[in-house]
């Protein structure tokens, strides 16, 4: 009788409560987790475990998911990412799509959202648009990304493109997100 081995799943989070958590549902659902708090210690880790599956936080201290996730895919292509945010935005969610992420998701997240994300092959085409539009609020917030995202997360590049105080842009950023 052939024993087939867990799949190796990496979180790389710098929340420690949100890795504790999930890690725990993972490993009772049968995967062998992997935790690193940063991008840094993440990547000899992926080298050397080769998971199937990770989970990557957007903001975290040192590089940011979207930088890491090209330097995940470089060392496992065939690695299927989520992003996970506690700070969406729709241009950081087309970001880590066109670099090879297969799904983006906002915290909090369950582990049957992530799994279902992971397990999902292509975006569905049917899937209506939402008819309401967005608020001023939000707008503002999907803006300040995207022109965030274009000055690669320079904050003082977005402050004078945006003609915005340096401080009142960082004040901005550390609120959550308005919903729509």
């Amino acid at each position: 009788m052939t024993r087939k081995t867990p799949d190796n799943f990496l979180v790389v989070d710098d929340d420690p409560v949100f890795t504790q958590v999930l890690a725990r549902s993972l490993t009772r659902r049968g995967f062998n987790v992997i935790v690193a708090e940063s991008a840094e210690a993440a990547l000899p880790l992926a080298k050397r475990h080769q998971p199937v599956f990770a989970t990557v936080d957007l903001k975290m201290e040192g590089e940011t998911g979207l930088i890491f996730l090209p330097k995940l895919l470089e060392v496992v292509p065939e690695c299927k990412v989520v992003i996970l945010t506690g700070y969406s935005s729709i241009a950081t969610a087309v970001e880590a799509i066109k670099l090879g992420a297969i799904n983006y998701l906002c915290k909090p997240a369950d582990t049957d959202e992530i799994l279902t994300a992971l397990n999902k092959e292509e975006a569905n085409p049917e899937q209506g648009i939402a008819e309401k539009p967005m608020s001023v609020n939000r707008l503002t917030w999907e803006h300040i990304q995207k022109v965030l995202t274009e000055n690669d997360g320079n904050i003082s590049a977005t402050a004078r493109q945006l003609g915005m105080h340096r401080r009142t842009l960082q004040r901005k950023l550390q609120k959550r997100p308005v919903r729509e």
